[in-house]
């Protein structure tokens, strides 16, 4: 992304997603109005978090994107409603209460040592044979962690031993995120 997303932009963006959503549970449909804004049509990975009641109601993102970025927010924000293995898929009845946060990624970087993790600035990314996992920036800080906790948490949502981050074989990747969104209503 060339720069930080301004409120104008943010704002944007979450009222896509909250529409892509509501639209998502009502009709199964998935349309977003173009949008102008130069920003707003880069390509750039995204996650977008929905939550009920300050839980976690879904999550689905991709650290890339042939998509515009409006575009992949919408379609983010309808996985993490419907097709977020975790939850069952947000109802009619669910949409006057949840809130939604968006995370905006930099491109993945693969690190060398550990030291290079940054809590609360980097997310981290596992990939060791066919397992896959990613915690974003802001779990860490949400929980309190320290590096080798966000490493091995991160470990246990790829389905790995809690130390595999440490393997010859393991990869460690981090990114960096701008975080916004909606204050839980509930």
């Amino acid at each position: 992304m060339d720069r930080e997303l301004n409120a104008h932009e943010k704002q944007v963006l979450l009222a896509i997603a909250r529409q892509a959503i509501v639209q998502g549970v009502q009709t199964g449909q998935e349309y977003v109005e173009p949008r102008e804004e130069k920003v707003l049509n880069q390509r750039n990975g995204c996650f977008v978090t929905i939550k009920q009641n300050s839980q976690l109601r879904g999550c689905i993102g991709n650290f890339q994107s042939e998509l515009p970025l409006f575009k992949e927010v919408a379609h983010m924000a309808q996985a993490s409603a419907l097709k977020d293995p975790r939850f069952y898929p947000l109802k009619q009845e669910d949409l006057d209460n949840f809130s939604l946060e968006i995370s905006v990624l930099s491109p993945l970087r693969k690190v060398e040592e550990i030291e290079e993790i940054e809590v609360g600035r980097h997310g981290i990314y596992i990939e060791k044979s066919f397992y896959r996992g990613v915690l974003l920036p802001q779990v860490a800080a949400e929980h309190g962690w320290d590096r080798t906790t966000f490493l091995k948490q991160t470990c246990i949502k790829a389905g790995l031993p809690t130390n595999a981050w440490e393997d010859n074989d393991a990869d460690v990747y981090v990114f960096s995120a701008q975080v916004f969104g909606e204050k839980d209503s509930a």
